[in-house]
């Protein structure tokens, strides 16, 4: 007998659209408010937009020095904005179900359908279950290491808030920090407990949940679904690839790795190659480094983290998928195959249409801003491709960008977060059955 599916007045991606600008208007009124700030006067409407926007998208770009102009109070709403945007507000939502006993309708398992990015509902209150636990227990080890730490440089009380900030922002890889004057990690390129507590943060944030889910049951399946192997190897490569390329480019630059010994330079290098996968942070100064080194970081910030985590980019998968298309290509074979299985033909169609409507967006924002800000247009680009991967990566743009341009980052932040498809998807007029299909034509390449 057939399911009967509920009628929405909204499809699945228009109400995830919603929900995450009703998250940023509250946002940025509760960031407008005197008692968020430390000068008691209200932030301006569009700083605190742009402000709520980057933290409801777990970007990072700030307007203002989170450490010293938010007081406690806003960085807490920062902080729980992160948490919210980061999970998505229907896992959020469905914690609440859980802990007050409510029943998780079709409908809800429709929409935590498409907020992970799965394929059928089938399981899908036991995912949200635990991304909840993966999340809390990670966070919480994330806190208690950064506390540790932090405790030989502050009194403890100080610390434990540091970690549990840091912690939670950078699993969500928000890159938004509170060490003050916009320093990020930089006291703390060469300290390997802050540094590995970071990146093992970042990297467990942006491989999704579906992959942390695999690996928990890898002891009793013993085995890894072809999705998870393709996001381990991707993001292994990736990483691998971005820490060979800093270290050469700036091994000997006085600006950046040139002023360490061998493990400044290591932890500085490997730092800088983790964190563009979405998470924003940084331990040495990203203007001081070579354009070479400045355009490795914009493609690693462009792919992003892996589908249903925390992060932004078009996303590991879809890069490597990609890639996987031209191989066979020009091999002469008509699959893509992984780990001895083929793709779909429809992933790959949906893999493309995302990088060329990525590099639309990019393309297009980086053109009309170089003509609004009076920048280079390596910062410019830099800067878009930074909020399209709701990295949090910046050249020094952000507080200087216009009104105009705040809100074109802001909206790029906000298409980077729900994601492409889904916002086309969202804004699309309903689809009418197709009665007839046109003959096939050819068309040269190449």
């Amino acid at each position: 007998m057939a399911i009967a599916v509920p009628k929405m007045r909204f499809a699945p991606p228009q109400i995830l659209a919603m929900g995450y600008a009703v998250m940023v208007l509250i946002g940025t009124v509760l960031l407008m408010l005197p008692i968020s700030n430390t000068t008691g006067q209200s932030l301006s409407l569009i700083d605190a937009f742009f402000t709520a926007t980057s933290a409801v998208c777990v970007t990072g770009l700030v307007v203002v020095d989170t450490g010293t102009f938010f007081s406690t109070f806003g960085q807490m709403v920062i902080l729980l904005l992160i948490q919210i945007g980061g999970l998505g507000f229907m896992t959020m939502a469905t914690l609440f179900a859980l802990v007050f006993q409510r029943r998780i309708s079709l409908r809800d398992r429709l929409l935590l359908q498409e907020a992970m990015n799965q394929g059928s509902v089938e399981g899908i209150v036991r995912l949200i279950r635990r991304v909840l636990y993966y999340s809390l227990a990670i966070e919480a080890a994330g806190a208690l290491l950064f506390a540790f730490r932090l405790a030989f440089d502050m009194p403890f009380g100080r610390a434990l808030y540091f970690g549990i900030f840091h912690s939670i922002s950078f699993f969500n890889n928000a890159g938004f920090d509170i060490f003050g004057d916009f320093r990020s990690l930089t006291d703390y390129a060469d300290d390997p407990i802050m540094n590995l507590t970071a990146m093992a943060l970042i990297v467990l944030g942006g491989l999704g949940f579906i992959v942390l889910s695999d690996l928990a049951d890898f002891r009793s399946k013993k085995k890894l679904s072809m999705h998870s192997k393709v996001v381990l190897a991707t993001t292994g490569f990736l990483i691998l690839l971005g820490f060979v390329v800093i270290l050469i480019f700036e091994w000997s630059n006085a600006g950046t790795l040139g002023r360490f010994g061998w493990g400044g330079k290591f932890w500085s290098a490997m730092l800088q190659s983790v964190t563009p996968r979405t998470a924003g942070i940084n331990s040495v100064d990203l203007t001081a480094l070579h354009h070479s080194t400045q355009f490795m970081l914009l493609i690693l910030m462009f792919i992003g983290a892996s589908p249903g985590s925390t992060g932004g980019g078009i996303k590991t998968t879809t890069f490597a998928v990609t890639i996987g298309a031209m191989i066979a290509m020009m091999r002469g074979r008509e699959d893509v195959v992984f780990f001895r299985q083929r793709l779909a033909r429809e992933r790959i169609l949906k893999a493309l249409t995302i990088i060329l409507l990525a590099l639309a967006l990019v393309i297009a924002v980086s053109m009309v801003l170089s003509a609004t800000e009076d920048h280079d247009f390596i910062v410019i680009l830099f800067e878009t491709t930074s909020a399209f991967g709701t990295v949090g990566l910046s050249l020094g743009l952000t507080p200087d960008l216009s009104t105009f341009g705040k809100v074109l980052i802001a909206l790029t932040m906000f298409a980077g977060r729900v994601g492409l498809l889904t916002l086309v998807y969202a804004l699309k007029p309903k689809k009418s059955p197709e009665k007839f299909r046109y003959p096939e034509g050819k068309i040269i390449i190449g």
